[in-house]
This record gives structure tokens, C-alpha cells and sequence, in this order.
């Protein structure tokens, strides 16, 4: 058991000279997100220390989970490598007393420890007692916080009586696909990805209300994607009672089912830009880069009530939380408007290559006032 008093123990700093850029140990580093959360030209004076592979992963694989820098080992090996260590998300697996060894280790070393909080309420884990732990750990250590929205802002300081500076989420579609123009129809698509079914996901009940929406209007047509692995028995994910759910509903023709592995980055730009709504079927959670991606591209979206999914980008809300279920008036509302008034909220490329600037310079001067 590492000692409380190690937690918030004085952290002594070394600053880099102002003209040497700051080494941050970012968790991850190759993450969309974080990749983003940089300068685009990469002139920021903040150098982000490659992930390392986990145990196991061959040597070109591209994957960082299990995250081998949240392990207090890697920072005492590690230390004189980094100025900062800055935490996104990949801990869900950590226990509390975990990740206070964490904290313990960057203390004992000097490195501030910037969190970023993406996820009040995890969208991976059914039991929001285990998120909850982890984050009564981290909010309180954290010698700096950020986070995507007002309404989170204002969450934390109620729960944990902590400011958190808010940044909007970066672009999440590459800049040079912003521009291009999106495909002409004559049919209105509406769209729900069942990915893998998240915990957070309540998909038979919105589906099927939106296949009753759907079929009042002219033209308009439901399509369903999810993973194949959902049909494998030998799959974590496997569900064959959804899977079977939704090929009733595709045999009675009210909606399009289809089952594939998962999209690469272009199939799944292709994949949003061919739907003019795309439904987020969540019960709970945060934020969403899913949301992000189609604000780039152009593609409507309807929000789920719960978490702050409707302070990140326009979009249409419909209400839909863990604890009321499923309101199925709002969401057939959300498709007509959709339906009616065609909205194209939409990123350009230079608005999103200035906010990513600022993003940068917002991240940079942080990093810079803790090592000051």
C-alpha cells in the first residue's frame, strides 16, 4: 500500500528551457484524439512519447492497450524520458489502488499529471461504481484538468469541487476529406451502428421506433450496421438474440441489415457520408468522437439525452437515459425534423485547422505552467 502521504506529497519540477519542447508520456499517444490534440504543422514545442507495445503485440502492430506507461515500474524506469504525464483514457481495467500507485510514482518522480476527462461515465462498464472509483483517484490527484464540455465542467466541479478547463474535441476525419462534397439523394437515410454493443447501447428498442418513424416517410429508408463478430459464439460480443432481432426486422422489410467486420478509417468516412441522420443509440456516457466524425463530414446527428453529447456539435436530442429509457415521441420528433428540414452542420476545414491550433496552444501553455 503506498503511503497518502506520497499523493500529495510537494512535486518538485524541472523545467525544460523554454526553448526545448516539452516531452509528454500521453496515454495514449496514437490515439485520433490525441494525435489531433497537436499542432498540425507538429511546431508546438510539445513532443508526445510514442506508445509502447504492450506485452505480447508484435512489433508492427499499431495497438496500445493495455497502456504499459500506467504501470508504476514504467515511470520509475522511465521518468528522466518525460516532463509530463498525461492521462486520456485506457485504465478501465486499473483498480483504485492502482492507479494511486500511479499517482504515488509520478509524485516520488516530480511529473505533474494532467487529466483529461473524456468519460464521466464509461461507456464500456455496465457498473458505473467501477468509473466512479477510478475517477475519485484521478480527479483529486490531477494537477491539471480538461475536459470537452460545459455541462462536464460543471459535473466535476459538483462531484469532486475541481475546475476543469474546457477544449473542444479536435477534428476527428482527416482535414484534405473536409471539403469534399457530399453525394446527392434522392432517398432520406437514417442510420444506427451497433458496432460490437457497447453496454451503453439499448439498440432493439430504437430501432424498431425508428423503423415506425421511418415508415411515415416518403422516401426514407433505415439502415442497421453491426459487427459479425456479434454472431460468433466464440466473440465476447456475441449476441444472437439482438442479431436475431434484427433480421426479423429486416426480413419484415422496415429496415436494411448489415453485418461486416470493422470499417477502416475511409469505408467508415464512406459509411457516415452515405446517411443523412446517424442515431446514437446510448442509454448513458459522455462525449462522442462518433459525433465528431459526422460534424466533419456533414452527416445529422440524434443525440441520446444522457451525458453532454448535446454540447459538443449541433445535433438533434431525443431522450434516452439509463434511468427513464427509451422516449420514443422525442426520437420520431428528431427523425421528422431531420426528415424536414435537411440540417448540414458541418465542419470546414479551416474552421477545424484553427480550432485545432488553439487546442495545441491550450495544451502547450498548460503543460508549460506546471513545469514553470
Amino acid at each position: 500500500m503506498d503511503d497518502p502521504a506520497a499523493l500529495s506529497a510537494p512535486r518538485p519540477r524541472a523545467a525544460p528551457p523554454s526553448a526545448d519542447p516539452v516531452r509528454i508520456a500521453s496515454v495514449p499517444a496514437g490515439h485520433v484524439y490525441v494525435r489531433h490534440c497537436a499542432d498540425e504543422r507538429n511546431a508546438d514545442g510539445v513532443v508526445r512519447l510514442r506508445d509502447p507495445r504492450p506485452n505480447g503485440a508484435p512489433s508492427t502492430s499499431q495497438r496500445w492497450w493495455p497502456p504499459v506507461m500506467l504501470d508504476p515500474d514504467w515511470v520509475r524506469a522511465h521518468h528522466t524520458d518525460f516532463d509530463v504525464f498525461h492521462l486520456h483514457f485506457g485504465f478501465d481495467a486499473q483498480t483504485p489502488a492502482e492507479l494511486s500507485s500511479l499517482v504515488a510514482a509520478l509524485r516520488r518522480h516530480g511529473k505533474p499529471l494532467v487529466y483529461t476527462v473524456h468519460d464521466l461515465r464509461n461507456p464500456h462498464q455496465p457498473d458505473a461504481r467501477l468509473h466512479d472509483a477510478a475517477l475519485d483517484v484521478l480527479i483529486p490527484a490531477a494537477d491539471h484538468l480538461i475536459t470537452l464540455t460545459p455541462g462536464a465542467a460543471r459535473e466535476i466541479r459538483r462531484r469532486w469541487d475541481r475546475g476543469a478547463r474546457v477544449l473542444p474535441h479536435p477534428h476527428v476525419v482527416g482535414l484534405s476529406r473536409l471539403a469534399r462534397p457530399r453525394p446527392e439523394r434522392t432517398v432520406f437515410r437514417i442510420g444506427v451502428h451497433a458496432k460490437s454493443l457497447r453496454p451503453n447501447m439499448s439498440l432493439l428498442p430504437v430501432v424498431r421506433a425508428l423503423a415506425g418513424a421511418a415508415a411515415d416517410l416518403p422516401d426514407a429508408e433505415l439502415h442497421v450496421n453491426i459487427h459479425r463478430e456479434v454472431g460468433d459464439p466464440g466473440a465476447p460480443a456475441h449476441a444472437p438474440d439482438v442479431l436475431a432481432g434484427l433480421r426479423a426486422l429486416a426480413g419484415s422489410g422496415v429496415l436494411r441489415l448489415h453485418v461486416h467486420d470493422y470499417f477502416d478509417d475511409d469505408q467508415l468516412w464512406d459509411y457516415l457520408t452515405g446517411l443523412d441522420l446517424s442515431v446514437l443509440p446510448y442509454t448513458f456516457g459522455t462525449h462522442s468522437g462518433w459525433l465528431e466524425a459526422c460534424h466533419d463530414l456533414g452527416t445529422a446527428v440524434a443525440a441520446p439525452s444522457c451525458g453532454y453529447y448535446a454540447e459538443q456539435r449541433p445535433c438533434l436530442s431525443y431522450g434516452h437515459t439509463e434511468e427513464d429509457g427509451l422516449d420514443e415521441v422525442s426520437l420520431a420528433a428528431a427523425v421528422r425534423e431531420a426528415y424536414r428540414t435537411r440540417p448540414r452542420w458541418r465542419a470546414s476545414a479551416a474552421v477545424r485547422t484553427a480550432e485545432r491550433a488553439r487546442v495545441a496552444a491550450a495544451h502547450r501553455a498548460a503543460y508549460r505552467e506546471l513545469l514553470a
